[in-house]
């Protein structure tokens, strides 16, 4: 089974940062399509930035200049370095893998990760 197991959530003050990461049980360049989802309370979640084995980044309008995401093949973690995070930025954030097996294609998430950003 690929777990994902997320950490470094907690609270910033607007303007600051803050590095989410997600470990991985299997290899991370064995993942085609790794990414970072958010949902506040009463919204639907959200896609925040995506990873493709490629090299190819993607990121929600909102977050663009100010989140990176980025694969660490060697600790098999990817991360999310968030900055100029303002209160918008509140929400749980979630790790998300998708693979391809043989019988079809597999999604996987971690179990959440509070960001609250306020003064």
């Amino acid at each position: 089974q690929l777990q994902l197991v997320e950490s470094g959530g907690g609270l910033v003050q607007p303007g600051g940062s803050l590095t989410l990461s997600c470990a991985v049980s299997v290899r991370v360049p064995s993942i085609p399509l790794m990414s970072w989802y958010r949902q506040a309370p009463g919204k639907e979640r959200e896609l925040v930035a995506q990873t493709l084995s490629s090299g190819i980044k993607n990121y929600a309008d909102s977050v663009k200049g100010r989140f990176t995401v980025s694969r660490d093949n060697n600790k098999d973690t990817v991360t999310l370095q968030m900055n100029t995070l303002n209160p918008e930025d509140t929400a749980v954030y979630y790790c998300h893998a998708m693979k391809i097996h043989t019988e079809g294609r597999a999604d996987y998430w971690g179990q959440g990760t509070q960001v609250t950003v306020s003064s």
